[in-house]
Protein backbone atom coordinates (compact mmCIF):
# COMPACT_ATOMS: atom_id res chain seq x y z
CA UNK A 1 0.00 0.00 0.00
CA UNK A 2 1.49 3.29 -1.07
CA UNK A 3 2.19 5.67 1.74
CA UNK A 4 1.73 8.56 -0.62
CA UNK A 5 -1.91 7.80 -1.33
CA UNK A 6 -3.66 10.94 -2.56
CA UNK A 7 -6.57 10.45 -0.10
CA UNK A 8 -4.39 9.98 2.97
CA UNK A 9 -5.69 12.29 5.73
CA UNK A 10 -2.08 13.32 6.38
CA UNK A 11 -1.54 14.32 2.75
CA UNK A 12 -4.89 16.10 2.58
CA UNK A 13 -3.94 18.07 5.70
CA UNK A 14 -0.61 18.89 4.10
CA UNK A 15 -2.44 19.96 0.94
CA UNK A 16 -4.65 22.23 3.03
CA UNK A 17 -1.60 23.80 4.67
CA UNK A 18 0.13 24.26 1.31
CA UNK A 19 -3.01 25.76 -0.24
CA UNK A 20 -3.51 28.25 2.58
CA UNK A 21 0.17 29.18 2.69
CA UNK A 22 0.58 29.75 -1.04
CA UNK A 23 -2.81 31.43 -1.35
CA UNK A 24 -1.96 33.89 1.43
CA UNK A 25 1.42 34.51 -0.18
CA UNK A 26 -0.32 35.21 -3.50
CA UNK A 27 -2.74 37.59 -1.80
CA UNK A 28 0.14 39.31 -0.01
CA UNK A 29 1.91 39.74 -3.35
CA UNK A 30 -1.20 41.38 -4.80
CA UNK A 31 -1.57 43.57 -1.71
CA UNK A 32 2.02 44.81 -1.78
CA UNK A 33 2.04 45.20 -5.56
CA UNK A 34 -0.84 47.67 -5.37
CA UNK A 35 1.27 49.62 -2.88
CA UNK A 36 -1.58 50.97 -0.75
CA UNK A 37 -2.16 48.76 2.28
CA UNK A 38 -4.08 51.44 4.27
CA UNK A 39 -6.53 51.71 1.34
CA UNK A 40 -7.20 47.98 1.61
CA UNK A 41 -8.14 48.22 5.28
CA UNK A 42 -10.35 51.23 4.56
CA UNK A 43 -12.08 49.31 1.78
CA UNK A 44 -13.16 46.60 4.24
CA UNK A 45 -15.75 49.04 5.56
CA UNK A 46 -17.34 49.43 2.14
CA UNK A 47 -18.27 45.78 1.57
CA UNK A 48 -21.85 45.14 0.44
CA UNK A 49 -22.62 42.19 2.68
CA UNK A 50 -25.78 41.17 0.85
CA UNK A 51 -23.58 40.19 -2.09
CA UNK A 52 -21.36 38.17 0.25
CA UNK A 53 -24.50 36.21 1.16
CA UNK A 54 -25.10 35.64 -2.56
CA UNK A 55 -21.51 34.40 -2.76
CA UNK A 56 -22.16 31.83 -0.02
CA UNK A 57 -25.14 30.52 -2.01
CA UNK A 58 -22.98 30.38 -5.13
CA UNK A 59 -20.33 28.36 -3.28
CA UNK A 60 -22.98 25.77 -2.40
CA UNK A 61 -23.34 24.96 -6.10
CA UNK A 62 -20.06 23.04 -5.88
CA UNK A 63 -22.19 20.62 -3.87
CA UNK A 64 -25.75 20.92 -5.18
CA UNK A 65 -25.02 21.38 -8.87
CA UNK A 66 -22.19 18.84 -8.87
CA UNK A 67 -24.33 16.33 -7.00
CA UNK A 68 -27.35 16.68 -9.26
CA UNK A 69 -25.42 16.01 -12.45
CA UNK A 70 -23.70 13.04 -10.81
CA UNK A 71 -27.07 11.66 -9.74
CA UNK A 72 -28.38 11.98 -13.31
CA UNK A 73 -25.65 9.80 -14.80
CA UNK A 74 -25.25 7.29 -11.96
CA UNK A 75 -28.96 6.44 -11.89
CA UNK A 76 -28.64 5.12 -15.44
CA UNK A 77 -26.42 2.26 -14.27
CA UNK A 78 -27.26 1.92 -10.56
CA UNK A 79 -30.73 1.70 -8.97
CA UNK A 80 -31.75 4.63 -6.77
CA UNK A 81 -28.43 6.28 -5.96
CA UNK A 82 -28.85 8.41 -2.79
CA UNK A 83 -29.17 12.08 -3.68
CA UNK A 84 -27.49 13.11 -0.41
CA UNK A 85 -24.52 10.91 -1.23
CA UNK A 86 -24.27 12.34 -4.74
CA UNK A 87 -24.36 15.92 -3.43
CA UNK A 88 -21.64 15.14 -0.90
CA UNK A 89 -19.62 13.40 -3.63
CA UNK A 90 -19.86 16.49 -5.84
CA UNK A 91 -18.84 18.86 -3.06
CA UNK A 92 -16.12 16.70 -1.54
CA UNK A 93 -14.66 16.20 -5.02
CA UNK A 94 -14.32 19.99 -5.36
CA UNK A 95 -12.87 20.12 -1.83
CA UNK A 96 -10.19 17.54 -2.61
CA UNK A 97 -9.45 19.22 -5.95
CA UNK A 98 -8.54 22.41 -4.08
CA UNK A 99 -6.12 20.48 -1.85
CA UNK A 100 -4.18 18.57 -4.50
CA UNK A 101 -1.93 19.55 -7.44
CA UNK A 102 -3.56 19.46 -10.87
CA UNK A 103 -6.90 18.70 -9.10
CA UNK A 104 -5.65 15.11 -8.81
CA UNK A 105 -7.68 14.37 -5.68
CA UNK A 106 -11.05 15.23 -7.23
CA UNK A 107 -11.84 11.91 -8.93
CA UNK A 108 -10.60 9.63 -6.11
CA UNK A 109 -12.58 11.60 -3.51
CA UNK A 110 -15.72 11.51 -5.68
CA UNK A 111 -15.40 7.74 -6.06
CA UNK A 112 -14.66 7.25 -2.37
CA UNK A 113 -17.66 9.32 -1.27
CA UNK A 114 -20.01 7.44 -3.58
CA UNK A 115 -18.61 4.18 -2.22
CA UNK A 116 -19.46 5.34 1.31
CA UNK A 117 -23.08 5.70 0.19
CA UNK A 118 -23.38 2.27 -1.38
CA UNK A 119 -22.41 2.91 -5.00
CA UNK A 120 -20.11 0.16 -6.36
CA UNK A 121 -16.64 1.32 -7.37
CA UNK A 122 -16.99 0.51 -11.12
CA UNK A 123 -20.27 2.46 -11.22
CA UNK A 124 -18.67 5.35 -9.34
CA UNK A 125 -15.76 5.37 -11.79
CA UNK A 126 -18.19 5.51 -14.71
CA UNK A 127 -20.12 8.40 -13.16
CA UNK A 128 -16.89 10.28 -12.51
CA UNK A 129 -15.77 9.83 -16.11
CA UNK A 130 -19.11 11.01 -17.48
CA UNK A 131 -19.11 14.17 -15.36
CA UNK A 132 -15.63 15.00 -16.66
CA UNK A 133 -16.84 14.51 -20.23
CA UNK A 134 -19.87 16.70 -19.47
CA UNK A 135 -17.63 19.48 -18.10
CA UNK A 136 -15.45 19.53 -21.21
CA UNK A 137 -18.49 19.36 -23.49
CA UNK A 138 -20.25 22.18 -21.63
CA UNK A 139 -17.41 24.64 -22.11
CA UNK A 140 -16.68 23.41 -25.63
CA UNK A 141 -20.32 24.22 -26.53
CA UNK A 142 -21.01 27.29 -24.38
CA UNK A 143 -17.87 29.17 -25.42
CA UNK A 144 -18.41 29.12 -29.20
CA UNK A 145 -22.14 29.76 -28.71
CA UNK A 146 -21.42 32.92 -26.73
CA UNK A 147 -19.05 34.09 -29.46
CA UNK A 148 -21.56 33.36 -32.24
CA UNK A 149 -24.14 35.42 -30.36
CA UNK A 150 -21.68 38.33 -30.32
CA UNK A 151 -21.08 38.34 -26.58
CA UNK A 152 -17.87 39.70 -25.20
CA UNK A 153 -16.62 41.56 -28.26
CA UNK A 154 -15.64 44.42 -26.00
CA UNK A 155 -13.03 42.11 -24.49
CA UNK A 156 -11.03 42.75 -27.63
CA UNK A 157 -10.45 46.27 -26.39
CA UNK A 158 -9.43 45.27 -22.87
CA UNK A 159 -6.17 44.01 -21.47
CA UNK A 160 -2.70 43.66 -22.85
CA UNK A 161 -1.11 40.50 -21.51
CA UNK A 162 1.95 39.60 -23.61
CA UNK A 163 0.49 41.67 -26.43
CA UNK A 164 -2.84 39.82 -26.36
CA UNK A 165 -6.27 41.16 -25.47
CA UNK A 166 -8.57 39.30 -23.06
CA UNK A 167 -10.61 38.25 -26.07
CA UNK A 168 -7.52 36.72 -27.72
CA UNK A 169 -6.74 34.78 -24.55
CA UNK A 170 -10.36 33.63 -24.31
CA UNK A 171 -10.31 32.28 -27.87
CA UNK A 172 -6.97 30.56 -27.32
CA UNK A 173 -8.02 28.83 -24.11
CA UNK A 174 -11.39 27.92 -25.58
CA UNK A 175 -9.71 26.11 -28.48
CA UNK A 176 -8.18 23.67 -25.97
CA UNK A 177 -11.59 22.70 -24.59
CA UNK A 178 -13.10 22.47 -28.07
CA UNK A 179 -10.28 20.13 -29.06
CA UNK A 180 -10.83 17.99 -25.97
CA UNK A 181 -14.57 17.98 -26.65
CA UNK A 182 -14.10 16.70 -30.19
CA UNK A 183 -11.67 14.03 -28.94
CA UNK A 184 -14.10 12.83 -26.25
CA UNK A 185 -16.96 12.77 -28.77
CA UNK A 186 -14.92 10.44 -30.98
CA UNK A 187 -14.20 8.24 -27.95
CA UNK A 188 -17.92 7.96 -27.13
CA UNK A 189 -19.08 7.31 -30.70
CA UNK A 190 -16.21 4.95 -31.56
CA UNK A 191 -15.22 3.36 -28.22
CA UNK A 192 -13.74 0.22 -29.79
CA UNK A 193 -11.48 2.26 -32.07
CA UNK A 194 -10.33 4.39 -29.15
CA UNK A 195 -9.59 1.32 -27.01
CA UNK A 196 -7.61 -0.37 -29.78
CA UNK A 197 -5.57 2.79 -30.35
CA UNK A 198 -4.78 3.13 -26.63
CA UNK A 199 -3.79 -0.53 -26.43
CA UNK A 200 -1.48 -0.03 -29.41
CA UNK A 201 0.13 2.96 -27.73
CA UNK A 202 0.55 0.99 -24.49
CA UNK A 203 2.21 -1.87 -26.36
CA UNK A 204 4.47 0.55 -28.21
CA UNK A 205 5.59 2.16 -24.96
CA UNK A 206 6.21 -1.15 -23.19
CA UNK A 207 8.26 -2.49 -26.11
CA UNK A 208 10.64 0.44 -25.79
CA UNK A 209 11.12 0.24 -22.04
CA UNK A 210 11.07 -2.90 -19.89
CA UNK A 211 10.88 -0.73 -16.78
CA UNK A 212 7.33 0.36 -17.60
CA UNK A 213 6.08 -3.02 -18.87
CA UNK A 214 4.41 -3.92 -15.55
CA UNK A 215 2.75 -0.53 -15.33
CA UNK A 216 1.44 -0.95 -18.86
CA UNK A 217 -0.41 -4.09 -17.78
CA UNK A 218 -2.27 -2.03 -15.18
CA UNK A 219 -2.84 0.63 -17.82
CA UNK A 220 -4.46 -2.00 -20.06
CA UNK A 221 -6.93 -2.85 -17.31
CA UNK A 222 -7.71 0.84 -16.88
CA UNK A 223 -8.25 1.26 -20.62
CA UNK A 224 -10.71 -1.64 -20.63
CA UNK A 225 -12.51 -0.14 -17.62
CA UNK A 226 -12.93 3.18 -19.40
CA UNK A 227 -14.07 1.39 -22.56
CA UNK A 228 -16.75 -0.51 -20.64
CA UNK A 229 -17.91 2.73 -19.03
CA UNK A 230 -18.25 4.49 -22.36
CA UNK A 231 -20.11 1.57 -23.95
CA UNK A 232 -22.71 1.69 -21.18
CA UNK A 233 -23.55 5.26 -22.16
CA UNK A 234 -23.48 4.78 -25.93
CA UNK A 235 -27.25 4.16 -25.93
CA UNK A 236 -30.24 6.50 -26.38
CA UNK A 237 -30.85 6.61 -22.59
CA UNK A 238 -27.17 7.09 -21.94
CA UNK A 239 -26.91 9.96 -24.42
CA UNK A 240 -29.99 11.61 -22.89
CA UNK A 241 -28.43 11.33 -19.43
CA UNK A 242 -25.20 12.82 -20.76
CA UNK A 243 -27.12 15.71 -22.32
CA UNK A 244 -28.77 16.44 -18.98
CA UNK A 245 -25.38 16.17 -17.29
CA UNK A 246 -23.98 18.77 -19.71
CA UNK A 247 -26.92 21.10 -19.01
CA UNK A 248 -26.48 20.66 -15.26
CA UNK A 249 -22.80 21.56 -15.66
CA UNK A 250 -23.98 25.18 -15.80
CA UNK A 251 -25.21 25.29 -12.18
CA UNK A 252 -22.38 22.96 -11.17
CA UNK A 253 -19.83 25.59 -12.26
CA UNK A 254 -21.92 28.62 -11.29
CA UNK A 255 -19.60 29.68 -8.49
CA UNK A 256 -16.59 29.66 -10.83
CA UNK A 257 -18.42 31.54 -13.58
CA UNK A 258 -20.19 34.14 -11.42
CA UNK A 259 -17.70 34.60 -8.56
CA UNK A 260 -16.10 37.55 -10.35
CA UNK A 261 -19.38 39.38 -10.96
CA UNK A 262 -20.58 38.87 -7.38
CA UNK A 263 -17.21 39.98 -5.98
CA UNK A 264 -17.40 43.14 -8.09
CA UNK A 265 -20.87 43.92 -6.78
CA UNK A 266 -19.69 43.22 -3.24
CA UNK A 267 -17.14 46.04 -3.56
CA UNK A 268 -19.63 48.38 -5.24
CA UNK A 269 -18.61 48.01 -8.90
CA UNK A 270 -21.13 47.39 -11.68
CA UNK A 271 -19.84 45.84 -14.89
CA UNK A 272 -21.21 44.26 -18.06
CA UNK A 273 -22.45 40.85 -16.92
CA UNK A 274 -21.61 38.84 -20.06
CA UNK A 275 -18.11 40.29 -20.35
CA UNK A 276 -17.33 39.37 -16.74
CA UNK A 277 -18.80 35.91 -17.35
CA UNK A 278 -16.42 35.39 -20.27
CA UNK A 279 -13.46 36.71 -18.29
CA UNK A 280 -14.23 34.25 -15.49
CA UNK A 281 -14.49 31.46 -18.05
CA UNK A 282 -11.08 32.50 -19.34
CA UNK A 283 -9.67 32.36 -15.81
CA UNK A 284 -11.17 28.93 -15.27
CA UNK A 285 -9.53 27.68 -18.46
CA UNK A 286 -6.15 29.16 -17.48
CA UNK A 287 -6.27 27.75 -13.94
CA UNK A 288 -7.76 24.33 -14.72
CA UNK A 289 -4.40 22.58 -14.94
CA UNK A 290 -2.41 24.77 -12.54
CA UNK A 291 0.20 22.68 -10.66
CA UNK A 292 -0.38 24.09 -7.17
CA UNK A 293 -3.23 22.88 -4.91
CA UNK A 294 -6.36 24.75 -5.91
CA UNK A 295 -4.22 26.88 -8.24
CA UNK A 296 -3.13 28.70 -5.08
CA UNK A 297 -0.88 31.66 -5.72
CA UNK A 298 -1.39 31.35 -9.46
CA UNK A 299 -5.10 32.14 -9.12
CA UNK A 300 -4.65 35.22 -6.93
CA UNK A 301 -1.99 36.80 -9.13
CA UNK A 302 -3.64 35.89 -12.45
CA UNK A 303 -7.06 37.11 -11.32
CA UNK A 304 -5.60 40.40 -10.09
CA UNK A 305 -3.81 40.98 -13.41
CA UNK A 306 -6.85 40.18 -15.53
CA UNK A 307 -9.44 41.98 -13.39
CA UNK A 308 -7.33 45.12 -12.97
CA UNK A 309 -9.02 46.15 -16.23
CA UNK A 310 -12.27 46.52 -14.26
CA UNK A 311 -11.05 47.22 -10.69
CA UNK A 312 -9.01 50.17 -9.42
CA UNK A 313 -5.68 49.28 -7.79
CA UNK A 314 -6.98 50.27 -4.34
CA UNK A 315 -9.80 47.71 -4.58
CA UNK A 316 -7.93 44.88 -6.32
CA UNK A 317 -6.81 43.20 -3.03
CA UNK A 318 -10.34 43.26 -1.57
CA UNK A 319 -11.81 41.99 -4.84
CA UNK A 320 -9.25 39.17 -4.93
CA UNK A 321 -10.02 38.16 -1.35
CA UNK A 322 -13.80 38.03 -1.89
CA UNK A 323 -13.42 36.28 -5.25
CA UNK A 324 -11.19 33.63 -3.72
CA UNK A 325 -13.60 33.10 -0.81
CA UNK A 326 -16.51 32.45 -3.18
CA UNK A 327 -14.40 30.29 -5.44
CA UNK A 328 -12.89 28.01 -2.83
CA UNK A 329 -12.61 29.21 0.80
CA UNK A 330 -16.27 28.53 1.66
CA UNK A 331 -16.13 25.05 0.10
CA UNK A 332 -12.83 24.33 1.85
CA UNK A 333 -14.31 25.23 5.23
CA UNK A 334 -17.48 23.15 4.83
CA UNK A 335 -15.60 20.24 3.27
CA UNK A 336 -13.18 20.19 6.21
CA UNK A 337 -16.14 19.91 8.61
CA UNK A 338 -17.57 16.97 6.62
CA UNK A 339 -14.23 15.21 6.40
CA UNK A 340 -13.53 15.67 10.11
CA UNK A 341 -16.97 14.24 10.92
CA UNK A 342 -16.12 11.16 8.84
CA UNK A 343 -12.91 10.67 10.82
CA UNK A 344 -14.76 11.08 14.14
CA UNK A 345 -17.33 8.49 13.06
CA UNK A 346 -14.53 5.96 12.84
CA UNK A 347 -14.20 5.76 9.07
CA UNK A 348 -11.76 3.14 7.83
CA UNK A 349 -8.32 4.34 6.81
CA UNK A 350 -8.68 6.17 3.53
CA UNK A 351 -5.54 4.59 2.16
CA UNK A 352 -7.00 1.10 2.74
CA UNK A 353 -10.30 2.11 1.18
CA UNK A 354 -8.55 3.54 -1.88
CA UNK A 355 -6.42 0.42 -2.29
CA UNK A 356 -9.60 -1.66 -2.11
CA UNK A 357 -11.23 0.54 -4.76
CA UNK A 358 -8.31 0.10 -7.14
CA UNK A 359 -8.18 -3.67 -6.57
CA UNK A 360 -11.90 -4.04 -7.15
CA UNK A 361 -11.75 -1.97 -10.32
CA UNK A 362 -8.95 -4.17 -11.66
CA UNK A 363 -10.90 -7.36 -10.89
CA UNK A 364 -14.04 -6.03 -12.56
CA UNK A 365 -12.18 -4.86 -15.65
CA UNK A 366 -10.33 -8.17 -16.07
CA UNK A 367 -13.45 -10.24 -15.52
Amino acid sequence: MAKGNILSPKLLLRGFEVFVGISLAGFAAVLFYTGNIPAFFRSLGTIHWEWIAVGVVLASMDWIGGGLRLWVVVRQIHPDPPLKGMILAGGMSAWAAYLTPFQSGAAPMMIYTMKRYGVPVPVAMTGTLMTFIATVAFFAIAGPLAILLGAGKSLGEKGDLLGLSLYDLFLGSLSIFVGLGVLLLVVIVFPQLARNLLHWLADHISSRSSRVANRVEKLRAGIDQVHDSVVKFNTPKGWLALVWCIILSAPSHTNKLLAGYVALRAIGIEAQFVDILLVQTLLMFLLYFAPTPGASGVAEVTSALVMSVYVTSELVPLYTLIWRAILSYFTLAFGAVVFYSWLKQGTKDLEEDTAEMVAQAMVDSSG
